[in-house]
């Protein structure tokens, strides 16, 4: 999953918010650094990815997509379902989404100085953008790829992935919708657990 996942995971405590957002930008032992309620927040968050990596659903799309993208398919897939969480938000959430999305920006924000580097050189323009809104529509999915692509070491074609999602639109969303509801499930259980 991507950021506007995770936020939609993380439930409603604020450290916890912050760990499920910056967990990819900390590495390994790095987590030692933070709060207990940012710990569980990055713990969260890689169990999410582990679950949703790990689960039959994710890993069809992912594979469609693997012939071509190689080991960035499941980065595009995480974005595909980025895409249908924000495109159909009122069927998840009784918050309008800019609100959620402004709340999350103001409460990861209020912690800048303590999130790592590679954080606080793309929140600033997350925010300014509305990254997370903007998923919602093809137009800022294909941004968002190019600019993924655009960061990536290595040449990963990820900017033409809007091609696919355009071909195969309703594939996609049919798996995500069977798909979301039971990592909802598994993120409620082990944020209880976890906290």
């Amino acid at each position: 999953m991507n950021f506007l996942a995770h936020l939609y995971l993380a439930g409603e405590n604020e450290e916890i918010i912050v760990g499920n957002f910056i967990a990819d930008h900390v590495k390994g032992n790095r987590i030692n650094k933070y709060s207990d309620g940012i710990k569980t927040g990055i713990r969260l968050h890689r169990e999410i990815d582990t679950f949703s990596d790990n689960h039959l659903i994710f890993r069809k799309s992912k594979k469609r997509l693997a012939g071509k993208y190689r080991k960035y398919a499941g980065v595009i897939v995480d974005m595909y379902y980025d895409h249908f969480l924000s495109a159909n938000w009122d069927s998840f959430s009784e918050e309008d989404i800019k609100s959620f999305t402004n709340r999350m920006y103001k409460i990861v924000i209020k912690r800048f100085l303590i999130l790592p580097a590679k954080t606080q050189r793309i929140l600033p323009f997350m925010a300014a953008s509305n990254w997370l809104v903007a998923y919602g529509t093809i137009d800022g999915l294909g941004r968002a790829l190019k600019g993924i692509a655009n960061r990536t070491p290595f040449e990963s074609g990820m900017e033409n992935a809007i091609e696919d999602i355009q071909k195969d639109y309703n594939l996609y969303k049919t798996e995500f919708e069977k798909f979301f509801p039971e990592l909802i499930d598994f993120s409620r259980v082990r944020l209880q657990e976890l906290y």
